[in-house]
C-alpha cells in the first residue's frame, strides 16, 4: 500500500488552535468575544477557524508583549484582508502603524527612569516641597498627572507641553 500524503486541514478546532498558538482556549474564547478573532460554528455549534488565525494570535501575543491595549490590537487587526492569509506587506503596514506608539512609550520610559534617580536622590520625595523636582509646585499648579514626566513628549505621546522644571 502506497503512503498517502497528509491532508491540509483548511480549518482548525479550538484544541488545535490552542495546541499550535501556545494560548489557552480560554484565551482564544475571550479573543474571540473581544473581536480579535473569529470563527464559524459547525452544525454541532463547534468552532471552526481558518488557518490564518494562527499569525493573527501571534500578533496578538507580540502585540500584548509590547504592551498593545486590546483596542489598539482590535484596530490593527481589522486592517488585516478577510478571507486570505495577510501578506509580508500587510504585516509591514501594522508595524508601522505601531513604530510611533511605541517610540513615544520608549520615550516616556527612559524619561521616567531617568528622572527617578534624581528625585529619589534628594531624599524628600516630595512633589509639593522638592525645590529640586518641582520648584515652587508649578506642576500642581498646572493641575494633575505627570505633567512634569510628560513634557517635551514626542509626537505619539501623551502629555501637555508644559515645562515644570
Amino acid at each position: 500500500m502506497a503512503d498517502v500524503p497528509p491532508t491540509i486541514t483548511r480549518e482548525l478546532t479550538i484544541g488545535q488552535l490552542a495546541e499550535r498558538s501556545g494560548v489557552a482556549t480560554s484565551a482564544l474564547r475571550f479573543y474571540e468575544d473581544q473581536g480579535l478573532i473569529s470563527s464559524r460554528r459547525t452544525s454541532g455549534n463547534q468552532r471552526r477557524y481558518q488557518r490564518d488565525t494562527l499569525r493573527r494570535v501571534a500578533f496578538i501575543k507580540v502585540s500584548q508583549n509590547v504592551g498593545m491595549p486590546l483596542n489598539a490590537i482590535r484596530e490593527a487587526l481589522h486592517e488585516l484582508p478577510e478571507g486570505r492569509t495577510p501578506t509580508k506587506a500587510d504585516w509591514a503596514r501594522l508595524s508601522e502603524f505601531w513604530k510611533a506608539d511605541l517610540n513615544a512609550r520608549i520615550w516616556q520610559l527612559t524619561r521616567i527612569r531617568d528622572d527617578l534617580t534624581g528625585c529619589i536622590g534628594c531624599g524628600c520625595l516630595s512633589l509639593d516641597s522638592c525645590a529640586l523636582a518641582n520648584p515652587y509646585d508649578v506642576c500642581g499648579q498646572r493641575g494633575s498627572g505627570p505633567v512634569r514626566l510628560l513634557e517635551d513628549a514626542p509626537e505619539g505621546a501623551p502629555g501637555c507641553g508644559v515645562s515644570c522644571s
